[in-house]
């Protein structure tokens, strides 16, 4: 008897499920019958019990939930191989509605920043990890109830994070904590009683023509200044003296440990020369309109650079190896990291195979990379392997300076600001734009000759690309 009575009820709650399948919007059915699992009557024990579906597992929003419209857990993105963890900032607070791949929080690498988009829209329920936690690939970040526009959850209390630097400077900062130190009073004109300034040295007696004796000199008399008291000084400073800690972020502390290790390790030297841009700026005026118009970007400077330094890495081999224990490692091909400022650090995408491209190729490849490091979403594939870097300080006005070699490369090319100069032309003085340009090389393996070698190889391909073309 209770056994017919199960089937009979069975059969009821299938009907009703192919009811609810045709009720669901598309986006539902899909997964519905992806999962096919509905709560069923099992009869096999002596009481009646229910049977609950698994957890549906949606692999692409990274999420998982017993129901559909049930709170989801949202979990972190996957790292490179090279990254096992970083710092979480959120953007969202709990209660907060978003939508569709709007960001929740971002995830600060050592060598990038990592996006978290939201998988669908709905409301935070939860955040698991506080702000500033360290977290791992994968791991489950936050709850979100999923619904566009759905009603805001009474806020619940994140996992506590400790206080930040910057706050507990500002609580040391307040008027209670410090009294401003008033400066050091500045000497006052002397009232009328204590005599006039002199404004030279008294008369001192002539000294004797006989030898001098041990008698002891007599000390000529000085004129005192008397400060009048109370006298308030002229400007006193205004507020509390104090000083502001601030955490270092990952990429910084990462940049800071990378070049402590390159100047432990490397036995780096530098030598220069200077570059005669008059010919760059004559080709850049004559065929800009032409080339942006074919290659829709404009024609810049780092390209005749990037390909100069190209052409020198294939004529002087060494400059383009690098050290690996006991053994010296030549590459065949030539990848040019290029040097990015950011507002969160330096970054140095890298330009692959430089040595089979063109200006028009460098430019539009330098373009893509910039604006992606500028938007935050440079890859870790796209910093990774380069065999030489230059780095363009001539942007923010550089006259001369000294760049530290990037691990594990052996050289770094220095661009400097161009400016006007007096140089002689043969035997007569013409002003030319002239630029300053540094090679920073690693003298276990690059010789003083090798390197002043390639640093005139550039100047040479950059002052007149025929050189190129010809091989010379």
């Amino acid at each position: 008897m209770l056994g017919h009575r199960v089937t009979a009820l069975n059969r009821c709650l299938t009907a009703s499920r192919q009811r609810f399948s045709t009720s669901l919007s598309p986006a539902r059915r899909v997964v519905a019958a992806a999962t096919n699992k509905v709560p069923v009557l099992c009869s096999q024990s002596p009481s009646l019990s229910v049977q609950s579906a698994p957890l549906l597992q949606l692999r692409s929003l990274h999420v998982s939930a017993p129901r559909l419209d049930d709170v989801i857990v949202v979990d972190g993105p996957a790292f490179a191989e090279s990254i096992s963890e970083g710092d979480i900032r959120w953007l969202k607070a709990v209660g907060d509605t978003v939508s569709e791949d709007e960001l929740v929080a971002e995830i600060e690498t050592d060598k990038t920043s990592v996006e978290c988009p939201a998988p669908a829209a709905g409301t935070i329920v939860e955040l698991l990890v506080a702000d500033g936690s360290k977290v791992t690939a994968k791991q489950k970040l936050y709850k979100l109830k999923p619904g566009a526009g759905g009603a805001a959850v009474p806020a619940a209390k994140p996992a506590a994070a400790p206080e930040a630097p910057a706050a507990v400077a500002a609580a040391a900062a307040s008027p209670a904590a410090h009294k401003p130190v008033p400066s050091t009073p500045a000497p006052a004109k002397p009232a009328s009683s204590a005599g006039s300034i002199p404004s030279s040295m008294p008369p001192v007696a002539r000294p004797p023509s006989a030898p001098l004796s041990s008698t002891p000199v007599v000390s000529v008399p000085v004129t005192r200044i008397h400060v009048p008291a109370g006298v308030a000084p002229e400007h006193a400073i205004s507020g509390a003296r104090d000083e502001v800690r601030v955490k270092m972020n990952r990429m910084r502390q990462r940049i800071a440990t990378r070049l402590k290790d390159a100047q432990n390790t490397y036995a780096m030297l530098t030598t220069f020369n200077e570059i005669d841009m008059s010919n760059v700026m004559e080709m850049r005026t004559r065929y800009q309109k032409d080339f942006t118009k074919k290659h829709n970007v404009k024609l810049g400077l780092m390209s005749p650079f990037v390909r100069a330094a190209a052409y020198a890495l294939t004529e002087m081999p060494v400059c383009n190896a690098v050290i690996d224990d006991a053994e010296i490692v030549y590459r065949t091909f030539v990848d040019i990291s290029v040097a990015v400022a950011t507002p969160k650090g330096l970054v140095v995408p890298v330009l692959r195979n430089v040595e089979s491209m063109n200006y028009a190729q460098i430019e539009m490849a330098l373009a893509a990379l910039g604006e992606k490091a500028r938007d935050n979403k440079i890859a870790v594939e796209d910093m990774e392997g380069g065999t030489f870097t230059i780095s363009n300080g001539g942007v923010f006005g550089s006259v001369m300076g000294t760049p530290i070699i990037n691990p594990p490369q052996s050289a770094i090319l220095g661009m400097h600001g161009i400016f006007d100069r007096p140089v002689a032309i043969n035997g007569k003085v013409e002003i030319r734009p002239i630029m300053q340009i540094a090679l920073t090389y690693d003298h276990r393996l690059i010789d003083g000759r090798e390197a002043v070698t390639f640093l005139k190889k550039i100047k040479a391909a950059v002052e007149d690309p025929r050189v190129m073309t010809m091989n010379l």
